[in-house]
């Protein structure tokens, strides 16, 4: 029999800690250890306890979640999942080192609340698996911001070179750095976070303050340029198209691609069929496969394929699955893969 996740709870509302305490028991591989009213309940209760994952509201009284986690991840390196309405907040508390986060319910509408404890249970199980290192990304973007890049030759830029990036679990900050210091005349890249809708356009602006190159949510038509980063919109697929002499991006509604909207292999396997050799594909942290076969299909096309490595992953796993299957020209830690793409995007 499979060792239960040991949970604990830490929210202010007492209608949300009842939900959370109720529902999550209800899942077989879970164990609801208690909850906490307030940060300063839960550094009591968290040593007393030892949970597994900790599931945590981003605003609350006295001491708010980024603050908490700043102050309990040194001490106690704990997988953190957060729980948050649309918020810019829930972005800072993933820089310090939260796991993954959980939309809170629209109560408004009847099946809102069973799906998302669904989707909290899920990503409770992804984040027992995950490696836990605080501000290991703000190390990374310290080292980057250091380096003074040189423009790379116009014959890279001049042969319609399309970067494609995917990414789950731990892969907003990871993404970032892979991203922020890249120079405006880079390549256009399109990105799919596996994220829900309304934060994948706060995600962009995020982006856009701390990146050389613009960035923003895709909208359907957008033409991929030079110096353009376009992030998928949250629950739509994005795929390339060629319109004319034009790399164009198309967003739309449909099933879900490898248990995902947005999915990197509706981005990768479009990639592989317009771009062909022309592209660059980089998959990044996450649980499960998503990507996989279409970063595969892409190296078969000719395009030039980056792994992350398992020691900078949160979660080695749609990286792992793509280097199983032989998806992955090279691997790289988030620091090294802007090092990696430059390197190959000058030898063009």
């Amino acid at each position: 029999m499979n060792k239960k996740i040991k949970v604990l709870v830490v929210d202010d509302s007492l209608f949300f800690r009842g939900v959370l305490t109720k529902k999550l028991a209800e899942f077989s591989n879970i164990e609801v250890l208690g909850y906490a009213r307030d940060a300063f309940e839960a550094k009591e209760k968290i040593p007393q306890l030892n949970p597994d994952v900790v599931t945590l509201d981003v605003e609350m009284p006295k001491v708010n979640g980024i603050e908490f986690l700043k102050q309990l991840l040194p001490e106690y390196p704990i997988p953190v999942v957060l729980v948050s309405s649309v918020n810019m907040n829930v972005f800072d508390a993933l820089a310090a080192g939260a796991v993954d986060f959980v939309r809170k319910p629209d109560l408004s509408k009847t099946d809102s609340i069973s799906s998302f404890m669904n989707e909290l249970a899920s990503k409770i199980t992804i984040a027992s698996r995950a490696k836990v290192t605080p501000n290991a990304h703000k190390s990374v973007i310290s080292t980057l911001s250091k380096t003074n890049f040189s423009p790379m030759k116009p014959s890279s830029l001049a042969n319609g070179t399309i970067i494609a990036l995917g990414a789950s679990t731990g892969g907003t900050e990871a993404t970032i750095s892979v991203i922020k210091d890249l120079p405006p005349d880079t390549p256009g890249i399109l990105v799919v976070q596996h994220m829900p809708s309304g934060f994948t356009k706060m995600y962009a602006e995020r982006l856009n303050r701390l990146c050389k190159m613009e960035v923003r949510e895709a909208v359907d038509g957008d033409i991929v340029k030079n110096g353009l980063v376009l992030i998928a919109p949250g629950d739509y697929h994005m795929k390339l198209v060629k319109i004319g002499p034009n790399f164009v991006v198309k967003c739309y509604q449909a099933e879900k691609v490898s248990g995902h909207r947005p999915s990197v292999d509706v981005l990768f396997n479009s990639v592989a069929e317009v771009a062909k050799k022309n592209a660059v594909g980089i998959i990044m942290t996450g649980m499960g496969r998503d990507g996989a076969q279409g970063l595969l299909n892409m190296r078969k096309q000719g395009a030039y394929t980056i792994g992350q490595n398992k020691e900078s992953c949160v979660v080695y796993g749609m990286p792992m699955v793509a280097k199983n299957i032989g998806a992955v020209c090279i691997e790289a830690s988030c620091e090294n893969i802007p090092h990696v793409l430059r390197k190959h995007l000058s030898s063009l």
